[in-house]
């Protein structure tokens, strides 16, 4: 089972992103990383003249790279930028919008959880149009994940395993109203929930969490538990998203569960130790609501 480190979600502070990306290619377990903005394009100048040196760092620390699209492209900059995107040549692009198919001519790239790929047909169309890997939306259950990875063998199929879901983009910033402030002139005040700014119901039970225009769950998704079952059913690597915790640490319990170095329960207790405080949730693999936890390894009818 291999590892994939999926994009910052989050609008953090340019050094502490590069310092992050430094540290996971020097200490972390992982087999792939994906770099690029994802979110907001107006993130993206804060850090765009870093992503070269990061770039660098990674390859040399035998990562494969990935270069991730947003997921939601609305303005004629964000146009333009996904075209220059998908012209990089010597990296694989990571599409999380289908327009960006239009800029990569059928040359390999990679296909990110933003995209719907929920049956056979639709992977098959992606495969035959130049698709080599595909993360699988985090809301799929293990039976449909299961049927998608006998569908095209030779397509790496990803799956979230770590990290809040992505649950909603939208072209209108949350994070800008609730400081009062419009899109346009947001100021950038999600870069004060470096981890996301959780939400409450009015029975005051934590039930969302919003990163500028992106809704996503309060919950840590987590599949330790769940990893042979994933294996067996031919996944070939787990996505493990950024928060604000030891992403080194994350990637080590990962993989020693999926070398059969720990046991399952033993890295979900490890897990908690790391996310001190984070609920975790494994409900949309398991055919239950998602913001539930079930423990155990099997994930229940295939």
């Amino acid at each position: 089972m291999k590892l994939t480190l999926g994009p910052v979600l989050y609008n953090w502070e340019p050094d502490a992103w590069r310092d992050f990306y430094f540290r996971i290619a020097d200490e972390a377990p992982v087999d792939a990383v994906c770099v690029g903005e994802v979110v907001c394009s107006k993130r993206l100048p804060f850090f765009q003249d870093l992503v070269p040196e990061v770039v660098e760092r990674l390859a040399a620390a035998g990562k494969d790279v990935l270069l991730s699209s947003l997921a939601l492209v609305t303005l004629g900059r964000e146009r333009k930028q996904t075209a220059s995107l998908a012209r990089e040549a010597d990296l694989l692009v990571e599409v999380n919008d289908i327009t960006v198919l239009t800029h990569l001519d059928g040359r390999s790239h990679a296909i990110g959880p933003y995209v719907n790929v929920y049956n056979e047909a639709t992977l098959s169309w992606l495969a035959r149009n130049g698709a080599r890997r595909v993360c699988l939306p985090p809301e799929l259950p293990a039976s449909s994940i299961n049927a998608l990875a006998k569908c095209c063998p030779d397509v790496e199929l990803e799956v979230w395993s770590f990290g809040r879901v992505p649950l909603a983009i939208s072209a209108r910033c949350y994070h800008a109203r609730l400081h009062k402030l419009t899109k346009d002139n947001c100021q950038f005040v999600c870069g004060k929930d470096p981890d996301g700014l959780s939400t409450d119901t009015l029975d005051r039970q934590t039930f969302l969490a919003v990163n500028g225009v992106q809704t996503l769950s309060a919950t840590y998704a987590n599949l330790i538990e769940n990893l042979a079952d994933l294996a067996d059913m031919g996944v070939a690597s787990c996505r493990l998203s950024p928060q604000k915790v030891d992403m080194v640490a994350v990637a080590r319990i990962f993989r020693d569960v999926a070398d059969g170095k720990s046991g399952p329960e033993e890295g979900r207790r490890a897990l908690e130790l790391v996310c001190d405080g984070g609920t975790f949730s494994n409900g949309f693999f398991k055919g239950a609501s998602g913001a539930e936890y079930r423990s155990g390894a099997s994930a229940g009818p295939r």
